[in-house]
């Protein structure tokens, strides 16, 4: 995959890039919707593109479980099967893997886990995700790994972080073989640095995965419920142990403080479920921090969730009207918070990317943090 850095800011390691890949650019610094079954819930593709987002993430898990192998081989991929015209991430499954803790065995040579649909038994190793990637169709795929939890002992910690060098070396053997024999393959594949909340074994991980001829770089096992000074200390360890010239990705992060965080450390892609999945439940974004639609405050407030928001609902809808259809149980109102959201997120991305171009990305984030959360 070619990546070229446009732009580095002069006071912060923030910076502008492009992402080249097969469905379309990604300028960069990016957020990507979580699409995890082949959709991003309560909004539809065309919706998605309009905004303006060239990139969604799908999750190997829960395709390979359903709708499986075949339909997808039937279908040549994701991208045909869904209806989605630009780029797809796929995250391993290693994260939904961890979640599944009683329900799965984690081996040198993979990990063996029980659906959560059925119950079945199913084995994961590097080397078959790789391949199921290859079915999906995967832009940017992610290689297997193990996602471990906060203040699991020093001990564990090595035994997860060496399996996941072992498995990143086996993930790369198979994606280059794939490539040479001409079996489907992902096109790029992305490393994942683990190593819990050590520091030396977040340097030592940083640097085995960036030495691996990896397309870009995945900095794993952050925001898995530690508090946001941890996270803030281990996302510097991590970005500034990593190589720069790669695309640097921190998976799993979606509120305005983690985004704004990620790309002062020099991060370029990240992604989250939560403002589609808050969208559900009556909370959507403005300048001045979340606010839940359904309070009886708003009942009757005739103007938009965000004066100059270029969503269907801010264009068209008071927020009284998107209360009443909360309050109703109405499926639109979903619907429309969700396309809110994910307006809101892409519109900051281009603010964050137009502040790294004229130099002045730190000025803003205290700017916009300060209205946000009112606190630098």
């Amino acid at each position: 995959m070619k990546f070229e850095i446009l732009k580095k800011d002069k006071t912060t390691n923030a910076r502008n890039g492009i992402l080249h890949l097969p469905h379309s650019e990604v300028l960069t610094p990016v957020f990507m919707p979580v699409g995890t079954i082949g959709d991003v819930k309560a909004i539809y593709h065309s919706k998605i593109e309009e905004i303006g987002y060239k990139l969604i993430l799908g999750n190997t898990y829960h395709l390979y479980l359903q709708p499986g192998r075949d339909v997808l081989m039937a279908y040549d991929g994701l991208h045909n099967f869904s209806s989605w015209n630009y780029n797809i991430l796929t995250d391993s499954g290693g994260f939904q893997v961890f979640s599944l803790a009683k329900l799965r065995k984690i081996t040198n040579e993979g990990v063996r886990f029980h659906s959560h649909i059925d119950g079945s038994v199913h084995f994961f190793t590097p080397e078959s995700v790789v391949d199921y990637e290859g079915v999906i169709g995967s832009d940017i795929a992610m290689c297997l790994d193990v996602c471990t939890e906060p203040k699991l002992n020093y001990k564990k910690s090595v035994e997860a972080m060496e399996i996941t060098h072992r498995w990143a070396e086996r993930s790369v053997k198979r994606f280059c073989e794939n490539k040479e024999s001409g079996e489907k393959n992902p096109y790029n594949l992305f490393g994942i640095v683990q190593g819990n909340f050590y520091e030396d074994l977040r340097i030592k991980s940083s640097a085995f995965i960036s030495s691996l001829p990896f397309d870009g770089i995945a900095i794993g096992g952050l925001s898995v419920g530690e508090d946001s000074d941890t996270f803030k200390r281990f996302l510097k360890i991590s970005a500034e142990s990593c190589t720069f010239e790669k695309p640097r990705y921190v998976m799993g992060i979606g509120t305005p403080e983690y985004m704004f965080e990620a790309v002062e450390n020099g991060i370029d892609m990240f992604d989250c479920v939560l403002p589609t999945r808050i969208a559900r439940h009556a909370a959507v974004f403005t300048f001045d921090g979340l606010i839940n639609i359904s309070k009886s405050q708003y009942a009757l407030d005739k103007g938009p969730i965000v004066d100059g928001c270029r969503c269907t609902c801010c264009q068209r809808y008071s927020r009284a009207y998107l209360r009443h259809l909360f309050k109703a149980g109405e499926s639109l109102a979903g619907m429309l918070a969700t396309e809110h959201n994910l307006t809101f997120f892409y519109d900051l991305l281009v603010k964050i990317r137009e502040s790294i171009a004229n130099d002045n990305f730190a000025s803003f984030k205290d700017e916009f943090l300060y209205r946000f959360s009112k606190k630098k």
